[in-house]
C-alpha cells in the first residue's frame, strides 16, 4: 500500500498545532516528540486525513517558510463547505490569499497560515 503523508515544518510547533486544531479541526493522534522545547514530530489529523508536524531543524535540512521567506508547496484540503471553512481558518488568524470562487466543477479559495504554508480550500460542485 502506498500513502502519501506532507510533513510540514514551521518556526513555533506548539502554536502551530494549536493554529491547525482551531482552523481545520485538526487533533494529534500518537504521541508527540518534543526536543529542548521544540516539537521533533506530532501527527495530526483533518478528517482522518494525517500530517506530520515539526519545528525546525536545520541540521536535518528542516527549514520553516518563515526562515525562507516563502512556500516551497501548498496543501490541498477538501472540505464541505469551502466558505465557512475558509472563514473558520481566517478567524483563526490565516491570511487571505484568493477568496473562495467557482472553478469549473469546484468551488476553491487560497489561503497562508501563519506559519507560511499555503493551503487551497475546495468544494466540489453538485
Amino acid at each position: 500500500m502506498t500513502r502519501l503523508i506532507p510533513y510540514l515544518t514551521v518556526h513555533d510547533g506548539a502554536a502551530a498545532v494549536a493554529f491547525y486544531a482551531a482552523a481545520f479541526g485538526a487533533r494529534e493522534t500518537g504521541e508527540r516528540y518534543d526536543d529542548d522545547g521544540k516539537i521533533g514530530h506530532v501527527t495530526l489529523a483533518i478528517a482522518g486525513d494525517v500530517f506530520y508536524l515539526s519545528d525546525e531543524y536545520h541540521d536535518y535540512g528542516a527549514y520553516a517558510p518563515a526562515t525562507l521567506g516563502h512556500s516551497t508547496a501548498a496543501i490541498v484540503l477538501g472540505v464541505d463547505d469551502v466558505d465557512a471553512a475558509y472563514a473558520t481558518a481566517v478567524a483563526a488568524g490565516a491570511t487571505v490569499d484568493r477568496e473562495p470562487s467557482d472553478s469549473g466543477d469546484e468551488r476553491r479559495g487560497w489561503l497562508v497560515d501563519p506559519f507560511g504554508h499555503r493551503w487551497a480550500l475546495y468544494t466540489p460542485k453538485g
